[in-house]
């Protein structure tokens, strides 16, 4: 299949730069360098899966402007997404599918942000609602292994 690196969908050099696994419901988000994607599930060792919301992922410059907005300097793993890409605008991506590595996910909707955005940086909430700053969550339609530095582009 073809991948269109260029325009809205990211820059050509877009990369996987963070994995992050939560073991429980509202537990920490543990950091690793590698992971696996299982196909109608998620991550492999994450908590969340099924769904339509088996993997969510955010854009590292999309989180650095709305921290910057807000005057904070605060680590993305604050957000509690899965992945993070940087290089991938995912503004209105709906039913688009996205490929990392050998892993394609169907992005389904915005990771609209939440008070725990808020209890985190007053202001924050707000500052990654437009644009879906807040990232994207979706349905994992083929799995295998993920590695940090991963090629992240959309397909076309």
């Amino acid at each position: 299949m073809a991948e269109s690196t260029t325009g809205p969908a990211g820059s050509g050099s877009a990369r996987l730069e963070a994995i992050w696994l939560k073991s429980a419901r509202k537990g920490p988000m543990e950091p690793v360098p590698e992971a696996t994607l299982v196909a109608g599930k998620g991550l492999e060792g994450n908590v969340d899966r099924g769904g339509y919301r088996q993997v969510t992922i955010l854009d590292a410059d999309a989180w650095e402007a709305a921290t910057r907005e807000v005057g904070v300097d605060l680590a993305p793993d604050a957000r509690r997404a899965n992945l993070l890409v940087r290089g991938v605008d995912f503004s209105e991506t709906a039913d688009r599918v996205l490929r990392i590595a050998g892993c394609r996910i169907r992005i389904r909707g915005e990771t609209l942000p939440c008070e725990r955005m808020e209890e985190a940086a007053p202001g924050l909430k707000a500052a990654l609602a437009p644009d879906w700053r807040g990232g994207a969550y979706g349905m994992v339609l083929e799995g295998g292994p993920l590695a940090l530095g991963d090629a992240v582009a959309w397909e076309s």
